[in-house]
């Protein structure tokens, strides 16, 4: 019981350890500030097209709940919070798209490319 306990920590020692002394030094390649400031610029058209795209989802169905509340004050209610709600989440993900193009503009023009 006791060499076998030995022989599993040894090994657990070799499988941890051996690696350590045969790995050889990976150097990052530079960013520079231009390959940065695109990356940003390509995470946050793709977030503002997503919000977008979810945004006239929910125009679409507060629409269509609008439409078909067929005089019911809950459902038409409803639909006028889901219309309300969609249109201040949109104001919001443009006026962010737009800020986060200004301040990408007054960085680059900052620091440089």
């Amino acid at each position: 019981m006791r060499n076998r306990r030995l022989i599993t920590i040894l090994a657990i020692y070799i499988a941890l350890g051996v690696p350590l002394f045969f790995v050889q030094p990976v150097f990052a390649q530079a960013a520079g500030v231009g390959q940065v400031e695109s990356f940003i610029k390509n995470i946050i058209k793709v977030i503002a097209g997503l919000a977008g795209l979810v945004a006239t989802g929910f125009f679409v169905i507060g629409g269509f709940g609008y439409i078909t509340s067929s005089g019911n004050p809950e459902n038409l209610d409803r639909s006028k919070r889901t219309l309300l709600y969609s249109s201040v989440g949109l104001a919001i993900t443009i006026g962010a798209f737009v800020l986060s193009n200004i301040v990408t503009e007054l960085a680059t023009n900052a620091f440089g490319d």
